[in-house]
């Protein structure tokens, strides 16, 4: 049943990353900002503003990013800092609605339809939110505000930057169907494409194509999914609680590695990072996966399940290390990746004592999981939180340093907007 009023929301922090760091540096305010990766492979993460006039934007290679803006500051992303005001924000749009679903670190949704006694209908709340954001943390906020999760992003979009802009009940359809038909969600190049074949390039057009048509277009899901969305036939709620499916880390190379010793010290420093990251969650895993990607860009994943369920670096680089053996790395590593799969409740790791003097591998593969090595895991988490992810690590890492250039290093889950 559709909403009498405007009170979904869709809040999206403008040109985050590089907002963060103009924040944080004050020589870098009103300069272009390039946040990605600093090699020659590197990748753009987000661009302020001053940055997109010379067309810079997220996901450019970052050599044609110096090409077309060689003036702008360049920075290494710090996915710390980012998710620590990522929180802040969220923890501030709590304060106004409990029904709050984060989709990224700078991007979430809300109902206000249950506060408007308190803080007015959405367009209030959605004006309110924006500069109490503001005020608290600096940062600009863009807001949508409409009767359903699809038309509020849309909307948000389409205020950037630092615009608020309202999708009025009734007037739905003649806000969506004008929109080229790539807004949709799930609409790549390839969708596109093949909508362009059957004559569609607006919502509307897509609209009047009968759903047997689109399903024998695009397949049966694909098909049904974007027949609904072009009709604004969008009934989900906004979910306070979204299952997390995988944690992981992932690095792609200023130039391709072969040798085998440099790749095991990557899983060793990637295994630490998604440990870390699942003691943070509250989560363990049951299954690591290994994605390898090579010089011509195939791509392999490898993935093995353990006998109980970790959240520790030692089980879980043992594990990611097994599965790097059973790979060739002759032709070059272009990017290496570890994750941690089938995930549960933290709370469900056994800690049990180690046999005999060593704690080392159980039959299973996995190291027991003593005491002593849980407290200077924790303990490790408390130093990289306070002075950052690379203050503390294993020795091994001291070995073949200075390889790794062009860093992703993004939290797969809640927040990241997904796995590569």
């Amino acid at each position: 049943m559709a909403r009498a009023e405007a009170s979904i929301l869709h809040l999206d922090l403008d040109a985050f990353y590089a907002s963060v760091e103009q924040l944080a540096n004050p020589d870098l305010r009103g300069r272009p900002v390039i946040v990605g990766g600093l090699g020659n492979r590197g990748v753009v993460a987000a661009a302020s503003y001053e940055a997109r006039v010379y067309g810079v934007h997220s996901a450019m290679p970052m050599a044609r990013a110096r090409r077309a803006c060689p003036h702008a500051a360049f920075v290494a992303p710090r996915f710390d800092a980012y998710s620590a005001v990522s929180a802040q924000v969220m923890a501030i749009l709590r304060s106004y609605t409990p029904l709050v679903e984060p989709i990224a670190f700078d991007e979430a949704f809300l109902d206000v339809a249950g506060v408007r006694r308190t803080h007015g209908p959405g367009p209030e709340a959605g004006a309110a939110i924006r500069a109490h954001v503001r005020e608290e943390t600096g940062l600009v906020a863009s807001v949508g505000v409409a009767t359903t999760k699809l038309l509020a992003k849309l909307a948000s979009d389409l205020a950037k930057p630092d615009g608020l802009l309202v999708v009025e009940p009734g007037t739905e359809l003649a806000f969506l169907h004008p929109l080229p038909v790539e807004r949709l969600w799930g609409v790549g190049p390839a969708t596109r494409a093949r909508l362009e074949g059957l004559g569609v390039h607006t919502i509307g057009e897509l609209a009047v194509i009968p759903a047997p048509a689109l399903v024998a277009a695009l397949g049966d899901a694909h098909g049904r999914h974007l027949h609904a969305l072009a009709r604004n036939d969008d009934t989900r709620p906004v979910e306070t609680e979204r299952a997390v499916k995988s944690i992981g880390h992932e690095e792609t190379f200023a130039h391709d590695l072969t040798d085998r010793g440099d790749l095991a010290r990557e899983v060793v420093r990637m295994s630490e990072r998604v440990a870390m990251r699942l003691r943070t969650s509250g989560k363990a895993t049951r299954t690591v996966q290994l994605k390898v990607r090579f010089g011509d860009f195939r791509t392999i994943t490898r993935s093995h399940t353990l006998p109980e369920p970790t959240d520790l670096a030692r089980d879980i680089q043992t594990e990611a290390r097994t599965l790097l053996d059973d790979v060739d790395c002759a032709p070059g590593v272009r990017l290496l990746g570890v994750s941690a799969q089938q995930l549960v409740d933290g709370t469900s790791v056994q800690t049990t004592l180690p046999f005999g003097t060593g704690g080392g591998p159980t039959a299973g593969g996995t190291a027991a999981a003593g005491p002593n090595r849980r407290a200077l895991e924790e303990a490790l988490d408390g130093v990289r939180e306070r002075f950052g992810d690379d203050a503390l690590g294993p020795a091994t890492l001291l070995e073949g340093g200075g390889m790794r250039v062009g860093r992703r290093g993004t939290p797969w889950g809640p927040g990241s907007g997904g796995t590569d």
